[in-house]
């Protein structure tokens, strides 16, 4: 295994799978187990696995691969109902973790209650029993005719671009402090004023498309970083819910309207610049947002939230502050991940804002600091573990990356390290995936365009 210089620690989620399924392999009496994960509307998804006989002495290696698998799946794929066949005492015990009680209570609230307004179940059930696989798809925006707006919000810049016909003719970069502000009103104004300075550079507005770190379902807002500052849920039900559709119907009553996740636009941009499909594009900014395009050029209502999902199961790995989590992607490829490290590296920047770290760091490997290519170094390593991770539940044919963090030389060489780990350890992957990144244009700016293809005009 390739060690990370500054996270000597870091146990990559796809080594300790590997290793637990030979373990499998020549145990005679290996349960099947299988689960299903569902929502309210019906659309499920089903995932197949093995566990080691359930004796006493494997009992803690069965729940911890386990319950990393159903916490990668809720993020990734999304649902509230859960549904397990093969060994009722460890769904027994998942239940409780994940319970109002448990230790994961935070996915109960967020995930199960504000997404699915409903909170998470995990029950034993017989094979027969489990639903069946069903879920849509729709193919990805792709829609450049008219006079349109596109927007990005990230959790130190939002951006925003006018665009004609599919020809750029307007974008610009503000910087904003969104993630902490308890008054929605910061957020609605700043969203305003930059849908109006893209307006301004139209002769009209025939459609506006968003990019956002978030879950956002039929153009309400479930769970976004950008508003975490806003913690009375009837503020958050009230006021922030719905303001995406409050403000076009005040400001632009009319125009259809489309937000996505920025992952997933991330994942179009992507395709619309290569012309391709089979794409996983990781922004890594404030947060790290995923999204997916399929091999079939659709996108499907997976939640691709995988700055939830581990990625590093040592036990007392970093832990996200949001979730509680430990080993969770937002901790490695985002702002965070770079400013964790950047203390490591003995940068020393105190309190700091995150925002200021990165820009710090970037600084610093523009002036060939070594200490500052330590740490993209680092990231490197953990990022080409991670890919292998993600490649075991999507079918990567290309990874687009985009995001602040991305930017300049760092970037480069986070990538470059990114493509050892594969070659050295996955070689099929390495042959498999092209793993590449935008212009710097399309890095800071080619979401807020891929989003303004969102919405079709009618």
């Amino acid at each position: 295994m390739i060690v990370p210089k500054l996270d000597p620690g870091f146990v990559p989620a796809v080594i300790w799978n590997k290793n637990f399924r030979e373990q499998v392999a020549k145990d005679p009496n290996a349960d099947d187990i299988e689960i299903a994960l569902s929502r309210p509307d019906g659309v499920t998804f089903r995932h197949s696995t093995r566990i080691l006989s359930h004796s006493d002495k494997n009992k803690a290696l069965n729940f911890r691969y386990l319950e990393r698998l159903i916490k990668f799946l809720l993020w990734a794929k999304g649902g509230s109902r859960i549904y397990i066949s093969g060994n009722d005492a460890l769904t027994q015990e998942l239940a409780e973790t994940y319970s109002d009680q448990g230790r994961r209570k935070f996915d109960n609230e967020t995930l199960g209650l504000r997404v699915f307004a409903e909170p998470i179940s995990i029950q034993a059930v017989a094979k027969d029993a489990l639903p069946v696989e069903g879920e849509t798809a729709s193919p990805p925006g792709k829609n450049l005719d008219g006079c349109r707006v596109g927007f990005d919000l990230g959790g130190s810049d939002r951006k925003c671009a006018a665009v004609i016909d599919g020809e750029v003719v307007f974008s610009e970069e503000v910087e904003w402090d969104p993630y902490f502000q308890s008054d929605p009103d910061y957020h609605y104004q700043g969203i305003v004023d930059s849908l109006n300075k893209a307006a301004s550079h139209l002769p009209r507005v025939d459609a506006i498309g968003g990019s956002a770190a978030g879950v956002y379902i039929d153009n309400q807002v479930r769970i976004a970083s950008l508003f975490r500052g806003v913690t009375d849920d009837v503020v958050f039900k009230n006021r922030v819910a719905p303001m995406f559709t409050d403000i076009i119907d005040k400001h632009y009553p009319g125009v259809p309207f489309e937000i996505e996740n920025d992952g997933d636009v991330t994942a179009l941009a992507g395709a619309l610049t290569m012309n391709t499909t089979g794409v996983l594009g990781i922004a890594m900014g404030t947060a790290e947002a995923v999204g997916y395009v399929n091999t079939r050029g659709q996108v499907t209502p997976q939640l691709n939230e995988l700055a939830f999902a581990s990625v590093d199961y040592r036990e007392g790995g970093p832990v996200d502050e949001w979730s509680g989590d430990e080993g969770c992607g937002v901790q490695y490829f985002s702002q965070q991940g770079v400013a964790r490290l950047a203390e490591m590296a003995g940068f020393g920047f105190g309190d700091m804002p995150y925002p200021e770290q990165l820009i710090e760091v970037q600084n610093a490997m523009k002036n060939d600091d070594p200490r500052a290519a330590e740490i993209y170094d680092s990231l490197g390593v953990c990022f080409g573990y991670s890919i292998a991770h993600y490649a075991e539940f999507y079918d990567i044919n290309t990874l687009i990356i985009m995001g602040r963090v991305t930017s300049g030389v760092g970037g480069d060489l986070l990538m470059d390290r990114a493509r050892e780990v594969l070659k050295q350890e996955f070689p099929e992957l390495h042959e498999k995936i092209n793993l590449t990144a935008p212009s710097e244009k399309m890095k800071r700016h080619g979401q807020a365009i891929a989003a303004a293809s969102l919405p079709a005009i009618q």
